[in-house]
């Protein structure tokens, strides 16, 4: 299968970021944004050139997220497609065109910020009787340092031995073997 692929843009946030509300009741966020360009020169350095303006939007839950995340001044990359439309000002027909994003994310080359990873929940056993819920976390632990893969699969493991002590099925006598009724580790 191929890798599928979109328009990319990047640059930084011009204008203080707005959300509005389309009239299809969908949120909408717009903000001026700028691009840098560079010549490279037959040194090997680069000039710089004048920044271009142009119009970024975003639509429904994904404009309410960035409208909390982004700020004037931050740097950005977005993938989507650019939007060409025709307007009236004064009278006369005016061609614009701006970039819909359907992703938006900080530049990770220009920009420092934190990643939130949240805690995911997943059930460890499908058997009624047993059946637990344990947050795993996704690559730091409350104390912020790394998790393996491993770890967590030990601690899962431990909890599940905690679960499964003292369940001998009916039948079973003093002295007779102790089974975890057909449950594997």
């Amino acid at each position: 299968m191929a890798i599928r692929t979109k328009q990319s843009l990047s640059g930084f946030i011009v204008t203080d970021p707005e959300l509005t509300i389309t009239s299809k009741g969908e949120a909408r966020f717009y903000a001026k944004i700028g691009q840098e360009h560079f010549r490279r020169n037959d040194d090997g350095s680069f000039t710089q050139l004048e920044s271009t303006f142009h119009n970024l939007v975003q639509y429904r839950k994904a404009a309410e997220r960035s409208y909390q995340l982004f700020q004037k001044g931050d740097h950005f990359v977005a993938e989507g497609y650019v939007h060409d439309y025709d307007h009236d000002i004064d009278g006369q027909t005016q061609h614009a065109e701006e970039f819909v994003a359907n992703r938006l994310g900080h530049d990770a080359a220009r920009q420092n910020y934190t990643v939130d990873r949240k805690a995911v929940t997943k059930t460890l056993d499908s058997n009624p009787g047993l059946e637990t819920n344990v947050a795993v976390d996704t690559g730091m632990a409350t104390t912020g340092t790394p998790v393996s893969a491993r770890s967590v699969a030990v601690a899962r493991s431990a909890r599940r031995r905690d679960q499964l002590v003292g369940i001998v099925p009916d039948g079973a006598g003093e002295g007779g073997p102790r089974r975890s009724a057909g449950l594997a580790l």
